[in-house]
């Protein structure tokens, strides 16, 4: 089962990036091309023929976003921290668990008829999740839905989003 293939293949890292975090490290899912591309499928398939462009945010949501816009025959579009767009940006700040950032997205990445998907590796408070979709709501574009590799459910950030969104493992 991709699931538990997924959970075998986490790293945890206590105490990082801050202490009293627990991180989970999706670089062996990257590191196995197998195993990546049924992620990828499995981020995909509930989205197809329903999107438009995928936006992934930095920097992870770029690894797996990009496929999964492949595989949507879907654009994709860079969702990224403060000052690395050039260009007129959109900007949106949020609470991290450890502390506060901004994202950006070029002001005419997405229009205003289109559907977006979005995608991260993680699903923790839903903070940035939520920032991510402000910012493309501020386009007019229509956020259709998430999707994320992993969800930490202790976090609840599920409870967040007001949107559709799938996962392919919980922690």
């Amino acid at each position: 089962m991709l699931a538990d293939d997924v959970r075998a293949a986490l790293r945890s890292f206590p105490d990082f990036p801050s202490k009293g975090i627990l991180f989970q490290d999706v670089a062996p899912v990257l590191g196995d091309p197998d195993l990546l591309a049924r992620v990828v499928d499995a981020m995909a398939a509930p989205w197809r023929g329903r999107i438009d462009a995928v936006a992934g945010v930095e920097s992870r949501g770029f690894i797996f976003g990009a496929p999964v816009a492949l595989a949507l025959s879907a654009r994709f579009v860079p969702v990224r921290k403060k000052g690395k767009l050039p260009g007129r940006v959109l900007h949106e700040e949020y609470d991290l668990e450890y502390g506060r950032a901004v994202v950006e997205m070029q002001e005419d990445a997405v229009r205003a008829d289109e559907r977006v998907l979005l995608v991260d590796d993680v699903l923790a408070t839903g903070g940035t999740a939520n920032a991510a979709l402000r910012l493309v709501e501020k386009t007019g574009a229509r956020v259709a839905g998430f999707s994320f590799l992993l969800e930490i459910a202790a976090l609840n950030g599920r409870a967040t989003l007001p949107r559709e969104a799938s996962v392919v493992v919980r922690v």
